[in-house]
């Protein structure tokens, strides 16, 4: 007991002695912030830039090529994208916490479960991309888009299986702020895909095959690259190689991904959304391409804030297992903060040079003339992306998914969408009164995701943290004596 009582006497002076150089706390913090963070913008930009130089080449074929990869990528892919990562954002939770707590041995054992559960999740997805053609018609889009875009999502079953590896892996590593040969895989693969997608295209004249061809071998680089690092020695503590206990407890898995997927793909379908109700007003091709085109922009600054969620989870996360509520406390703060000011600074640079972007992506004056139309509605909403995105990074890394997802539900679906609706078609301000109302959706739940934020009993996140890292396992004597970890699973009475 006496022993306790000075274990956290010291713990106090150490973070007292912090509150007094505020500065130095602030600077210690930001590196460890950006060792995740710079990693993760960078490799989200190469991934992401994948796309946005796949859609470009497409841009270039046609209109209605354009406009049926647009509904592919931003409806089906990001359909199954959400899923996928919602579900290996568990993995975020478990391997952050593991990491902190030191049970390095867990993360490989969470790694490969978390492979099987997506590989589930996967297969179950495939029925959607077979028959998108026909799901579009239903919906009501165009039978000339419909059909291009059923070729097209041919193309993509390839890449969400690169999906199963790319995000667990991606997580993995975050975890262990070892995110840093990620990013270098991922400029290797857009250093390829540019030069590999103009031969497809251009030289040898293969169209769609050409662009989604090189998209798939591309995908495939990083995949190889992150395997054989963990595999040959990168990841000694936390890879012990395959084992059968990653066929046991995969219920906890299983719900922390499912609670995970939830959160993350109500968020990333309400752009979905969008574009879906887009799809039925007039002159819908160019309102389709315009905002395509507009999504796109926001979701290249959508990078910078999605590695911000990553930092901020794995920062948060680490601190819980380690047992530090103030530490986890403070990573908040910083997080936020770092985010929101490049934030503001990209929302001056976007009201400035409105419209101007759309040339990337299109010849057509009448799309160029609509995304300028749209322009400030884009600024805000980068903007806000400055701020979300990392609250829900806090979210992944205290394993308050399931909370998330009621609140994600509650703003986006019966708040944003019903006033959008309302906006474009009733009031008649078309696709820029559906984005209005959904950016109030968003406005709102940023307002509540602060306010459960700030509303937060630390210390008691710290002993949930702590409860479940050791729920299923306990450190063997060979582990506590420096001695290589067992595999053994430990159940504690």
């Amino acid at each position: 007991m006496e022993n306790r009582l000075e274990e956290k006497f010291l713990v106090s002076k150490r973070e007292g002695d912090g509150e007094e150089k505020l500065g130095q706390r602030i600077w210690a913090e930001s590196k460890k912030l950006w060792i995740v963070a710079a990693p993760a913008i960078f490799t989200r930009f190469s991934l992401f830039g994948i796309a946005v130089i796949s859609q470009a080449f497409i841009g270039h074929i046609g209109s209605t090529e354009l406009a049926a990869y647009a509904l592919v990528s931003t409806v089906l892919l990001r359909f199954a994208n959400g899923i996928l990562l919602g579900m290996a954002s568990a993995l975020e939770t478990l391997c952050g916490q593991a990491y902190g707590a030191k049970q390095y041995h867990m993360l490989g054992i969470y790694l490969q479960r978390s492979w099987i559960v997506l590989f589930t999740g996967t297969i179950l997805l495939l029925p959607i991309f077979i028959f998108t053609a026909p799901i579009l018609r239903l919906l009501g889009q165009a039978d000339e888009i419909a059909a291009m875009a059923g070729t097209i999502s041919l193309w993509f079953i390839p890449v969400i299986f690169t999906f199963i590896f790319s995000f667990t892996l991606q997580m993995y590593l975050q975890a262990q702020s070892k995110n840093i040969i990620i990013a270098y895989f991922a400029a290797l693969t857009l250093v390829i895909h540019i030069p590999l997608s103009w031969f497809m295209v251009i030289k040898l004249r293969w169209s769609i095959a050409g662009v989604m061809g090189s998209m798939i071998m591309t995908n495939c680089i990083p995949i190889i690259g992150q395997v054989l690092y963990v595999f040959c020695g990168g990841c000694r503590d936390t890879w012990k190689g395959f084992s059968m206990l990653a066929f046991k407890d995969l219920w906890p898995i299983v719900k922390l991904s499912v609670s995970s997927g939830a959160m993350l793909c109500l968020e990333l379908w309400y752009n979905t959304v969008l574009v879906l109700l887009t799809g039925h007003m007039k002159d819908a091709e160019i309102a389709i391409d315009a905002l395509s085109i507009c999504l796109n922009i926001n979701g290249w600054e959508m990078m910078i804030s999605l590695g911000f969620l990553a930092a901020a989870g794995v920062r948060v996360s680490n601190e819980l297992g380690r047992g530090s509520a103030k530490a986890a406390k403070f990573s908040v703060i910083v997080s936020v903060a770092t985010s929101l000011a490049i934030g503001l600074v990209l929302f001056a640079v976007f009201m400035i040079f409105h419209g101007k972007f759309s040339y990337m992506f299109t010849e057509s004056p009448e799309v160029s003339g609509a995304v300028a139309y749209l322009s400030p509605l884009l600024a805000i909403s980068i903007l806000l992306n400055s701020i979300q995105p990392v609250l829900s990074g806090v979210a992944v890394g205290a394993g308050w998914q399931t909370v998330v997802a009621y609140v994600n539900l509650t703003c986006y679906y019966l708040v944003g969408i019903p006033i959008g609706v309302v906006l474009g078609y009733i009031i008649g301000f078309q696709v820029k009164g559906i984005w209005i109302g959904m950016l109030f959706g968003t406005v709102v739940q940023t307002l509540v995701l602060s306010y459960l934020t700030w509303r937060t009993d630390w210390d008691n996140q710290v002993a949930l943290a702590q409860a479940h890292v050791n729920k299923w396992f306990v450190p063997s004597s060979k582990e506590t004596d420096g001695s290589p970890p067992t595999l053994t699973c430990v159940p504690k009475a």
